[in-house]
Order: structure tokens, then sequence, then C-alpha cells
């Protein structure tokens, strides 16, 4: 499988892609944003333009490479034999690879020297412990897959990174939680460079559920609810899915799991991941997002139907959440 463009026109202008594969590397971390790239070419081609993107796979050595798959990308150009390269993407991978991976000095020392020459540098999932070795995030603000988190923080505490969010861009540097979330992270890319109308085609030709701003939280509050397995919060967990709407305090919550508050708190952090507090802001924004893009109704009356105690709350939580307001987030999806 080798990245490679059609015959399609491609002049000058049209951007350079490199992505960075390594053996052992996620086979979507490398695949799933060249697509997105590739289909904002078709459009482009559609509509008479040239295409926007060259995609380049580059790796230790021109040639197979070996995925965590056993599915082999063929990379095009060794490190450093690429020219114009516009953004560089790294790939993640499991555990073993990586660790091979952060420990090979020429994979890191092509982007410790290169990084900082190209216009845009890029992670998916784990490729940001790639990126964090050679210290292209010391002092930046970073993320990768939520099951990374903690241990990207202590490994390399110079970095600030943000556990929760779909993807982070940070000046020139870009990162982005697992796999799909490089999807978004690409879309955010291609409306950067042509607009937000090309990105949306882009997403609707992909059937892709809607394109997700990068602050949004990497798994629902359904996910977190199955991911506790039973036990004393899980009457409280099933409560406030039909209760959101309510106002809810911990000491409510607590009896309901038959816990003092304070051992609630400390248990609902450790068995969601989360505070209370941002649990229940979590349900009424995924109940206002189903609202804004399923129904024509005012914000007023969304923020009281989610439980939000006016339209300015909600508004806040939407800013704080996905770095948008309600209104826009109704425009664009």
């Amino acid at each position: 499988m080798k990245a490679h463009n059609t015959d399609r026109a491609v002049d000058d202008t049209a951007r350079t892609i490199a992505i960075v594969i390594y053996d052992g590397c996620e086979i979507l971390d490398a695949t799933a944003p060249v697509e997105v790239f590739e289909m904002a070419n078709r459009i482009l081609s559609d509509q008479g333009a040239p295409a926007g993107y060259r995609m380049v796979l580059v790796a230790e050595q021109a040639g197979h490479v070996a995925t965590s798959s056993g599915v082999r990308l063929v990379a095009d150009h060794r490190f450093g034999s690429a020219d114009g390269i516009d953004t560089l993407i790294v790939a993640g991978s499991p555990d073993e690879p990586l660790y091979r991976a952060v420990a090979n000095e020429t994979l890191v020392g092509y982007l410790r020297d290169f990084g900082p020459r190209v216009r845009r540098l890029v992670s998916v999932c784990a490729g940001a412990f790639i990126l964090a070795e050679a210290g292209m995030l010391d002092g930046r603000r970073a993320t990768t897959h939520w099951m990374d988190a903690e241990r990207l923080a202590q490994e390399y505490p110079s970095i600030r990174v943000e556990p929760d969010a779909i993807f982070v861009r940070d000046g020139s540097i870009a990162t982005s939680a697992g796999v799909t979330a490089g999807l978004d992270l690409a879309l955010a890319l291609v409306e950067e460079d042509f607009g937000k109308r090309l990105a949306l085609a882009v997403a609707r030709r992909l059937v892709m559920y809607l394109k997700r701003p990068g602050g949004q939280t990497q798994f629902s509050t359904h996910l977190r609810n199955q991911m506790v397995n039973g036990g004393s919060l899980s009457a409280a967990l099933t409560w406030l899915e039909s209760n959101f709407r309510r106002k809810i305090s911990v000491v409510d919550l607590a009896e309901r799991a038959c816990m003092s508050p304070r051992n609630f708190a400390r248990t609902f952090l450790r068995e969601t991941h989360t505070t209370p507090a941002r649990y229940i802001e979590q349900l009424r924004l995924e109940h206002a997002v189903r609202l804004l893009e399923d129904t024509t109704q005012p914000l007023a009356v969304i923020a009281a139907e989610c439980g939000f105690a006016s339209t300015e709350q909600l508004r806040r939580a939407f800013h704080r959440n996905f770095g948008i307001g309600p209104a826009e987030y109704r425009e664009r999806f």
C-alpha cells in the first residue's frame, strides 16, 4: 500500500503531506489522514481545481514497512530525502513498537532536526510520545489517546497534557487522540487550508457523523457509564441519564450511592475519570448537541430542556468544551 496521487492536475501550489511510518506503526494512524486529504483532492477535482495535496510516506528506509496489523506500507522516501514538505504527520503505534520507535535515534533525530522546518508538525495517537522524545512538545499543550495521557504527562512533565481533547493545536504543532481522532484533526487542517465548506464536504463524502471541534471529549458519558462495571455508582449513573435536567448536588448523588459526599466524589473520579459536575455538564451538552443538530428550537428553549440555568450558561459550556458557541455549532453541523 503506497501513498500516491492520481493523474489529476497537481501544480506547484499543492501542499506536500508527509506521513512518518516505522515498523509496527498503526495502519489507520497513517492512512486515515491520507484519506481525508485525498478526498479533498477529489472534491477539488470535481470543481475543476488542481489537487490541493500531494501525499508521501517517509521512513528510515524507502520501501516496505510492516504495520502492527501485519499489512505492509511502502515508504516513498527515506528520512531527509523528501523535499518541500508542508505538513509532517507522525503515526502512533501499540506499546512494544512504540518503545522501539521512541528509542530509535534515527527517527527521533529526524523529527528533532526536520520538525522545526515544516509549517505544521502533527502526531496521531501515541505518535505524541515520539514528538515528545524529540523535544518538540516541551512547554506545549498536547494530547494523545486517553489511556496513555497519564503516562505521557509522567514521562514528559514539561508537556501540558489535555487528556480529554480530541485534538490540540499549539502553534505550528498539533496532536490528536486515538486513531479516528486523526480524521478530525486532518479535517481541521483542510479547513485551515481551504475553508469550512471543503472540510464539511469531505466529512460528508467520508460519511463521518460530524466534523468534531478539537476540544470535544474523547468519549461520551454513555461510554463512561459502560466503563463502570456494576458497583455502587451504577444506580446513580443510571438515574442521571434520565434526570440530568434537574438541579443536582453531589450530596443528592452520594445518597443514591449510599456513600458520604467525600467518598462518593473520590470514587466517582476514580471510576469515571471525571468529576460529578463535569459528568453532568457532559450529559447536558450531549443532549444539547442532538437538539441543535436535529431541531430548530431557540437556544433559550434548548438551554432549559438540557438543564442549563440560562442561555448564557449554555454558551459558556459550549465555548469551554468545544471552543465555539451553540449558534456556530448549529451553523456548522
